[in-house]
């Protein structure tokens, strides 16, 4: 199984008290409750993509976190993730390390960015149903006004109108943007059809 999840920053205690406002004691308590969250959820076997901003810990802090979570990891690097870039971490912790990557889940693409990317590969693309074949997962922005612009965009974009090449009658545009920000999923990383319907709840 296949799991995603941005944006935990692990050791960046001040997420406590400023912009998250996450609430726990010290960076430790943190780590601790996120590293439990993971473990509940993933398997050995499993994958985990994250969608940047890991940790802002040393790249030995780190890596200790890693060895501690379950399952595969792969990462999509973040503006935060430096300890990725040093020469004292051990890069074999993850399957792999992008800045950007696609990928394909259950017959549907993955574009996957620490950024949001508004006009991303595959928007258009739907099936026989009409239900969109592409989705876009990011992270960085968390719960900021900087997400409130995002959603505005996918409002504004889902109501616009288009014609496709062959129809004759204007079609809406699927934009699927999905932001992984690990407090909306209670620090869970989620299946790519978890993340969908989290995000119609909402």
């Amino acid at each position: 199984m296949r799991f995603y999840i941005a944006d935990q920053h692990f050791f960046h205690n001040n997420l406590n008290t400023a912009m998250d406002r996450r609430g726990f004691a010290d960076a430790e308590s943190m780590n601790e409750y996120m590293i439990a969250r993971w473990n509940e959820r993933v398997k050995k076997k499993d994958e985990v993509v994250i969608l940047g901003d890991f940790s802002v810990g040393t790249p030995e802090q780190t890596a200790e976190i890693l060895k501690r979570l379950a399952g595969k990891k792969f990462l999509v690097a973040g503006n935060h993730d430096r300890f990725a870039q040093s020469s004292r971490f051990d890069t074999s912790l993850f399957g792999w390390i992008h800045a950007y990557k696609e990928m394909s889940d259950n017959g549907r693409k993955v574009v996957l960015c620490h950024y949001p990317v508004m006009c991303y590969n595959g928007q258009y693309r739907v099936n026989a149903e009409g239900a969109p074949k592409t989705y876009m997962l990011y992270g960085h922005v968390h719960n900021t006004y900087d997400e409130e612009l995002i959603q505005r965009f996918v409002r504004e974009t889902r109501e616009s109108t288009r014609i496709v090449r062959g129809e004759e009658v204007p079609t809406h545009i699927p934009c699927q943007m999905i932001n992984c920000f690990c407090m909306r999923s209670d620090y869970r990383p989620l299946t790519l059809d978890e993340w969908i319907a989290l995000d119609r709840a909402k």
